[in-house]
């Protein structure tokens, strides 16, 4: 690989963040999971917009790639060296404008975590409609960066519904500059929109104008027990048709709630165990709590029911959902895999699943929760070894023959670019590469990830 320019750098954010010693580097050298890591040939935290332009200047010109980190919270290997970049961390990119509250908009830094941002627009009266349990990590530009969707999808929509505006650094060092949060804007194409998905391929998202959404101070949360994955699809309709205010529905089953319960010491939830579990959260101004009650009253194929409406009940409940991903690393280094499927297939998807991880990895096993209301089913598998890739190829060659995707929520990156053929077609691969080329004809950002390196 091409020398690092480390003056430049170091010229460009100071001495000080351009880390080069092991000890210092290796925090931003591994995700989340511990299963993707790579050394860098140098972590650059810059402040602002024009240090990231200058660091994208000078990797260009020395022809060093460069892989893009925010909070490091992801999950397919995207944000983490594969070998020798120039790994440009974004956290300190921390900036939280005032709250438009007319407009109901705000400006942010790219490394500001979803907790800050939440608490800030709290604070003015107002809410950000996407959340998601690593909350107090994930930074806007890696949600952005991915499309994150979270755990109120079903009301708000994932991350690019969110996103008015944004200012990108391309891999040549120049900016673009979309911020004055346009409600309506017909002067051609979306680049705002193209950058949310592109997982650091295309620029470097610096700050971002986000929607934001009216605070809900009143919330309900249940958790219903279940015979089926088909029994809590067939009760979605009547529930989002009854609930104006409903704004998650998340599925969990028997073995997840076993396996939170082991390493949390949480109670069991009811007297006995069963298949199934849909955790529901209602938010309004008003207090939702009987209108709730009234729904899950009226729930056909309900086996039980707990209803919290006051903030210490609702954390428990939702304790059962949010505690899976801790639970399931607890265990072990897992084979995640983030897919979706159409409403109506995500039975089927559930039922075969455990089959075709079994046939390539006999002792593996699995846990699986997700978002009914998209079909998106995190499927997490421990004890995989050396047939991680074997597990990968089944599962998503599974979710493609039920007209899925292979990435719902968390990105591509390098974990499954791959496969990447069995949701888009060759056409629209083209088409990507086509658009990563005209921004980025060297290949520098994120080489690897979303496409493979050529």
């Amino acid at each position: 690989m091409t020398d690092l320019p480390l003056e430049e750098l170091r010229a460009a954010v100071g001495a000080e963040h351009v880390l080069v010693d092991a000890d210092l580097t290796a925090s931003y050298e591994t995700d989340w999971t511990g299963r993707f890591t790579g050394r860098a040939g140098c972590v650059v935290r810059p402040r602002d917009t024009e240090q990231v332009a200058a660091v994208l200047r000078a990797c260009d010109r020395a022809g060093v790639p460069v892989v893009v980190q925010g909070g490091n919270t992801g999950l397919v290997g995207g944000g983490v060296p594969a070998g020798g970049e120039v790994l440009l961390s974004l956290t300190r990119l921390d900036e939280l404008g005032e709250i438009d509250v007319a407009a109901g908009q705000v400006t942010a830094g790219a490394g500001v975590t979803l907790a800050a941002l939440q608490a800030h627009a709290r604070a003015a009266g107002l809410d950000f409609g996407v959340d998601l349990a690593a909350r107090d990590s994930a930074t806007l530009g890696g949600l952005v960066a991915t499309n994150a969707g979270g755990i109120r999808v079903l009301r708000y929509g994932s991350m690019r519904a969110q996103l008015l505006g944004a200012e990108a650094v391309l891999a040549d060092g120049s900016v673009v500059s979309r911020m004055a949060g346009l409600l309506k804007d017909g002067t051609g194409y979306d680049l705002v929109s193209l950058l949310a998905g592109s997982e650091g391929t295309l620029g470097v998202v610096t700050r971002v104008r986000l929607r934001l959404v009216p605070r809900a101070t009143a919330r309900c949360v249940a958790l219903l027990a279940l015979e089926s994955t088909q029994a809590a699809v067939d009760l979605l309709p009547g529930l989002r048709e009854r609930l104006p205010s409903l704004s998650g529905a998340e599925l969990v089953y028997a073995d997840g709630i076993a396996l939170v319960r082991k390493h949390s010491g949480l109670p069991a939830p009811f007297e006995q165990d069963f298949p199934a579990y849909l955790l529901l959260e209602c938010a309004d101004r008003t207090d939702p709590t009987d209108a709730l009650v009234e729904a899950v009253g009226e729930a056909d194929g309900l086996l039980d029911a707990r209803i919290a409406s006051d903030p210490a009940g609702r954390r428990a409940l939702w304790a059962y959902r949010e505690q899976h991903t801790e639970a399931i690393s607890a265990e072990g280094v897992p084979v995640k895999l983030d897919v979706s499927v159409p409403l109506r297939a995500l039975p089927g998807l559930v039922d075969r699943l455990g089959p075709a991880i079994a046939a390539v990895a006999p002792t593996a096993r699995s846990v699986v929760f997700g978002h009914v209301n998209e079909g998106n089913l995190h499927v997490n598998v421990l004890g995989a070894g050396d047939l991680g890739e074997d597990v990968t190829e089944a599962v998503l060659r599974l979710v493609a023959e039920l007209s899925g995707s292979i990435s719902s929520e968390h990105g591509v990156g390098r974990a499954k670019a791959a496969w990447l053929s069995l949701s888009r077609s060759p056409t629209e691969i083209a088409a990507m590469r086509a658009i990563k080329t005209a921004l980025d004809p060297r290949g520098t950002l994120n080489p690897g990830v979303l496409l493979l390196a050529r």
